[in-house]
């Protein structure tokens, strides 16, 4: 039989790191993952194996806490194939119900590059897929959210395309 003090202590305790944990911005709470969209896709470098593309990612944060981004990782789908790769240390804060654009670097083969704008003319259409995962900081509960995207940008949307 446990005496009545260590009750009180155990219940002290619990509620302690109850209060404590409670203060944080994800507890309790369920982060849903935040709605991404494609903003600008540009041109940066073609090199003879590789070719390299900065993207700008527009962020919705559509929960009822702060977003504290402290990176992000995706890759980059064009009319259904592999197009680009990237990760990037990107620290954002994005305020509940607000938006954030977040710029990054990608790769692609040159391969992948002619595979994704094969047969393609200058009024056509380009159908995008990223998928990938936010790193969150701050003690944020969950610490990751992944996240996945569609939608089209026109042919002349990738700057440096002729």
């Amino acid at each position: 039989m446990i005496p009545f003090r260590q009750h009180l202590s155990l219940f002290s305790g619990l509620c302690l790191v109850l209060g404590i944990f409670s203060g944080c911005a994800g507890f309790g709470k369920h982060l849903e993952a935040p709605r991404i969209a494609l903003a600008n896709i540009q041109v940066k470098e073609v090199k003879i194996l590789e070719s390299v593309f900065q993207i700008d990612l527009r962020v919705f944060n559509t929960n009822e806490v702060p977003l504290d981004i402290k990176g992000i990782e995706c890759d980059l789908e064009l009319n259904g194939r592999r197009f680009a790769t990237g990760v990037s240390k990107a620290e954002t804060k994005i305020p509940s119900y607000e938006t954030a654009l977040i710029s990054m670097t990608v790769y692609s083969s040159v391969l992948d590059v002619v595979r994704g704008l094969q047969g393609l003319s200058s009024g056509d259409k380009i159908e995008y897929n990223i998928t990938g995962r936010l790193r969150l900081g701050a003690g944020a509960i969950p610490a990751v959210i992944p996240f996945k995207s569609s939608g089209e940008v026109p042919l002349e949307g990738l700057a440096g395309y002729k």
